[in-house]
C-alpha cells in the first residue's frame, strides 16, 4: 500500500461517537463520588458539581446529556435550579432527595422533570433513568439539529419566495396563488421552482412536512377565494398591466 492510499483509508474511517455526559449536583461529597464511580462503570462521563452557581457556570456541551439533581443546594433549591433553566436548552433531569416530599415531587414533574428518587436508591432505578434521559435528549438533539438546518434554508428565501411558501403547501393552485400576489404565473412558478431548491425539498409534500415542522401559518382558503384589491384595482387585473 502506498502512502497515498494510506493517507486515503484514513480519511474513511469514521468518527467516534460522542461519549454522553451525565452531569451530577450535590453538596454531599459521598454521593457526588459515588454516583461518579457509578456512572464512570457505565461507560458515560460524569461531570461533577456542589451547588447551582457551578453548574450553571459550567460551558454549553454538544453531547447528549442529562442532569442528576440534588433538592438540597447550599445557594438555591434543585427545584429553582430548575425553575432557572426552564427556558433554556438544558438536559433532562432527575431529582435526587434525601427525604419524602410529594408537594416537591409534584413541582418538579410539572415542570418536566424525568424522574423524583429519594435516597437511598437503587443503583440499577438511577442507571434505567439515565440511559432514558440521554436517549430522550438525543432525540431531541438530533430534532433540533434538523429544524436548525431547515430554519437556515428558509433564511435564504427571497421576501418574495417567503410569500410563495405558505400559498403553495396550503394547497393552493399556481393560478390562485399567482392572483393572490399580482404576479403572472409563470413568475410564480418560477418562485416555487427556487423554494423548492432552495429548501432542498424532494417533492411538495416533503416541503409540507417542512413548513409543519418550522410552523409557518397556512393561508386562509376561504379569504383567497377572491384576488384582493389594491388601489382600487385587482391584482389579478394589475398583473395584465
Amino acid at each position: 500500500m502506498t502512502r497515498r492510499d494510506a493517507r486515503l483509508n484514513t480519511s474513511l474511517v469514521p468518527e467516534p461517537p460522542v461519549r454522553p455526559i451525565v452531569f451530577i449536583v450535590d453538596d454531599d461529597v459521598s454521593v457526588r463520588e459515588s454516583l461518579e464511580a457509578l456512572i464512570r462503570r457505565a461507560g458515560w462521563q460524569p461531570v461533577t458539581f456542589t451547588s447551582a452557581q457551578e453548574y450553571l457556570a459550567y460551558p454549553h456541551v454538544f453531547a447528549p446529556s442529562c442532569l442528576i439533581l440534588d433538592v438540597g443546594l447550599p445557594d438555591i433549591s434543585g427545584l429553582d435550579l430548575q425553575q432557572q433553566i426552564a427556558d433554556t436548552r438544558h438536559p433532562p433531569i432527575i431529582f435526587l432527595t434525601g427525604y419524602g416530599d410529594i408537594r416537591a415531587s409534584v413541582r418538579a414533574m410539572k415542570a418536566g422533570a424525568l424522574d423524583f428518587l429519594t435516597k437511598p436508591f437503587r443503583s440499577e432505578d438511577l442507571l434505567r433513568l439515565v440511559r432514558a434521559a440521554l436517549e430522550l435528549d438525543f432525540e431531541r438533539r438530533n430534532r433540533q439539529i434538523e429544524l436548525d438546518e431547515l430554519e437556515r434554508r428558509c433564511r435564504s428565501l427571497t421576501p418574495r419566495e417567503r410569500e410563495v411558501l405558505p400559498l403553495v403547501v396550503g394547497g393552493l393552485l399556481n393560478k390562485q396563488a399567482a392572483a393572490h400576489l399580482g404576479i403572472s404565473e409563470i413568475t410564480l412558478q418560477i418562485h416555487r421552482t427556487n423554494v423548492m431548491r432552495k429548501m432542498q425539498a424532494p417533492s411538495l409534500a416533503d416541503l409540507v412536512r417542512m413548513a409543519d415542522s418550522l410552523e409557518i401559518p397556512l393561508p386562509n382558503l376561504g379569504r383567497l377565494s377572491r384576488p384582493p384589491m389594491r388601489f382600487g384595482v385587482s391584482t389579478a387585473a394589475a398583473s395584465m398591466v
